[in-house]
């Protein structure tokens, strides 16, 4: 199994009036084809900025990042991405925005219908497609949109803390669908995120980026069998990789023991 992304000391510096502001320097990491990667670090640090880059929807400003051997200059094909906000459409059906994923790549609508419902339905959806989004609650947007981002069946998932505004119960939800989806499709997955315990039981591995300007510090792995029920979150080996990286935190500063 190779790299299916690879960020090569990648830099981010953005231009403003006080002068130049640097997001992230020196970035250098490999995801792997069908990975589950998280990226967790303190607010400010430069995940999103990061993730935007992979996306192609901002260019890094010093060293280069590389999806499957081709430089990143725009968004690839083959690419989905799931956004802090759900970014629905209010005037457009649930169906009718999760269709937007084809529309947008110049794909034909009615090919893509019984995905559409498909997607809708494994999400708990069926019943609201043809509900427009200011109906629905802010967890039942957000399946929305990752249905959206899942129907053209990309290969590589970009997650920005799509969970992050959500309570608690749907939030455990969403994680283990999205686990099922993850091993299911064997898809890399980039997800960005705050939360120690919810990188450690998704991910793979679990990259830490340190305070601003950011940079990836260590990475862990994370040997817990798959599948994992929420359950695997109350066993030893669970607070063992929790108490590591929380470990890291304190040294750089960002947490206080």
């Amino acid at each position: 199994m190779g790299a299916c992304v690879e960020i090569l000391d990648a830099g981010k510096t953005y231009r403003s009036a006080r002068g130049p502001v640097t997001a992230l320097t020196g970035v250098a990491l490999a995801v792997q084809e069908g990975e589950f990667l998280s990226l967790l670090g303190p607010s400010g640090c430069g995940k999103s900025t990061l993730l935007r880059c992979i996306a192609g929807l901002n260019q890094v400003s010093e060293g280069s990042i590389r999806i499957r051997d081709m430089e990143v200059r725009r968004p690839a094909e083959g690419l989905g991405m799931v956004f802090q906000r759900d970014v629905l459409l209010d005037w457009r059906s649930i169906r009718d925005n999760v269709l937007l994923a084809a529309e947008f790549q110049g794909l034909r609508r009615r090919d893509f219908v019984e995905r559409a419902q498909a997607l809708l339905a494994r999400f708990g959806l069926g019943e609201f497609a043809d509900r427009n989004p200011w109906e629905l609650s802010g967890g039942m947007r957000q399946r929305a949109a990752i249905c959206r981002a899942l129907l053209c069946e990309p290969q590589i998932l970009l997650m920005d803390e799509p969970f992050g505004a959500l309570d608690a119960m749907t939030r455990d939800d969403l994680n283990v669908e999205l686990a099922r989806i993850q091993q299911d499709g064997g898809r890399t997955v980039v997800f960005v995120t705050h939360s120690i315990a919810e990188a450690v039981y998704l991910s793979d591995r679990v990259a830490v980026m340190s305070p601003g300007p950011g940079r990836v510090v260590e990475v862990f792995d994370i040997d817990l069998p798959r599948p994992r029920p929420l359950s695997i979150r109350e066993t030893p080996e669970f607070a063992r990789h929790v108490g590591a990286i929380r470990g890291l935190f304190s040294r750089l500063g960002i947490v206080k023991e």
